[in-house]
């Protein structure tokens, strides 16, 4: 990330056991955040769900759409929306974590397509659901902006866009921006073009998220918060408060699956970082751009995302903290001041009104996401065991849930449907390595996008080491 590194004014932060403070999103969520009722007593039920982010929650909303009868009860370790789903950047996008390359490896060139056609349509599809169910998420569908700020970024937006061309993807799906239409958009300083699609929603994650439990509730869904799960067996969910017996129970745990027992190596936890500015007035805006509420990035190595928010601030998070050997989750590993830091020094060198208006940035935050060793997310159902699962989506996760939970739905309901046959459906990705192997291989990769974006910044030519390095962090 570019710019020097400057401390800016202290944010909010998060409490032990206070909910609300775990981020602006779960600041400005409306309502109530205290716990639901925990289990106390086993129950036997027909589909019974760990986690109560959006995997957990769309799933549950559909089944019970679909199934009125089903008995279908959510196990959540701290309250609905504590995780990812109320901490992430906000967008509702088409991105999915493996591209449309590795997918035709899965199933086929047609089967990869079908997956992209899936997740487009999902937006509108989520869309229509906070309609429905009134849920005030702070949705625009404004599209995101993908900007290029050195000849090396530019070259590969130019390839991204080549590439989707010979997938058939038209100007309607991704176009690439010259300098003075890309900063009629979001006029950031060093532009030099970008891509835009107008495929993703800038929404309010917390306010979603908190908005499609009490959904799912209103359709008969019992929701157990304050309630982990120790072990997932077949047919069966152990708690500290009972047992959960089930025709199929539902793994919709994300980065928080390697503390269960026997999933250490399913996906590693890799923590994202996020700041948030005060409202913007008027003049700052004018300045900047985003008059759709576009969502934007950069065509960096080391991925950068951000919104401009219903009330006009600017949120901001990226990726750099470091994995924690072992696979550990702790709350204050989302705290990395200096992560926190770096962002707010990668902000004002993109848009240096923020400095000359004397921004303020208010609340600072991060979470956990899921990455699995292939970069493929994947759901599924083994119906020996009635064990299921969705999850890996790699930080792209606000879409592909929704998609996950009509997956599960049809899966569950053991009825083939045109969801069930797209490629990332039964996926298995290959187990991490062991550690310490996997902690020196993450976090030298982290270290190698670093420096190949700084060598980019001062060459302006490809780095060498980020395409050395993509294989382990992603690429295709």
């Amino acid at each position: 990330m570019g710019g020097a590194l400057i401390s800016p004014p202290p944010p909010v932060r998060s409490s032990a056991g206070v909910y609300d403070g775990l981020s602006l999103w779960h600041a400005t969520a409306g309502g109530s955040w205290a716990p639901r009722a925990a289990l106390d007593g086993d129950l036997s039920v027909d589909v019974a769900i760990v986690g109560a982010g959006f995997t957990g929650l769309w799933t549950a909303y559909y089944l019970a759409g679909a199934r009125p009868d089903l008995r279908i009860a959510v196990v959540e370790r701290e309250v609905a929306g504590f995780g990812a789903s109320g901490r992430n950047g906000g967008w509702a996008s088409a991105l999915f974590p493996a591209s449309l390359d590795a997918l035709a490896r899965y199933g086929g060139r047609g089967a990869a397509l079908a997956q992209h056609a899936a997740m487009r349509a999902s937006i509108d599809e989520l869309a229509a659901v906070v309609r429905a169910e009134g849920i005030d998420a702070h949705l625009a569908k404004g599209g995101t902006i993908v900007l290029a700020r050195t000849p090396a970024q530019l070259e590969r937006a130019r390839a991204e866009v080549v590439a989707a061309r010979s997938w058939g993807r038209d100007e309607e799906e991704l176009r690439l921006l010259d300098a003075v239409a890309a900063r009629r958009v979001l006029n950031a300083t060093g532009t030099l073009g970008a891509t835009y699609t107008p495929d993703c929603a800038a929404v309010h994650p917390a306010r979603l998220v908190r908005g499609l439990a009490r959904a799912v509730e209103r359709r008969g869904v019992r929701i157990y918060e304050r309630t982990p799960a120790l072990a997932l067996e077949p047919h069966l969910v152990r708690t500290p408060g009972g047992t959960v017996s089930a025709d199929v129970v539902v793994r919709a745990t994300e980065g928080y699956t390697p503390t269960l027992p026997g999933h250490r190596r399913v996906v590693v936890p890799v923590h994202s970082l996020v700041i948030a500015t005060a409202p913007l007035p008027p003049h700052v805006w004018d300045e900047i751009g985003l008059a759709r509420r576009e969502t934007f990035s950069d065509h960096r190595h080391l991925i950068v995302y951000g919104q401009r928010t219903a009330d006009d601030r600017l949120v901001f998070g990226g990726r750099g903290a470091p994995y924690h050997f072992g696979s550990r989750v702790r709350a204050e590993d989302s705290d990395d001041a200096h992560v926190h830091r770096r962002l707010w020094a990668t902000l004002v060198e993109m848009f240096p009104v923020l400095r000359r208006s004397g921004t303020k940035v208010t609340h600072a935050w991060g979470g956990v996401l899921g990455v699995p060793r292939d970069w493929c997310a994947s759901v599924g159902l083994d119906e020996a065991t009635g064990l299921a699962w969705a999850g890996g989506y790699v930080g792209d996760g606000v879409t592909t849930t929704n998609l996950a939970g009509r997956t599960l739905r049809d899966l569950v309901l053991g009825a083939p449907t045109p969801l069930t046959a797209l490629p990332w459906v039964g996926h298995r990705s290959t187990a991490w390595e062991p550690e310490p192997l996997r902690w020196l291989g993450i976090n030298a990769g982290l270290r190698a996008m670093t420096l190949a974006d700084a060598e980019e910044q001062l060459t302006g030519r490809p780095s060498l080491a980020a395409r050395a390095m993509a294989p382990l962090l992603g690429g295709h």
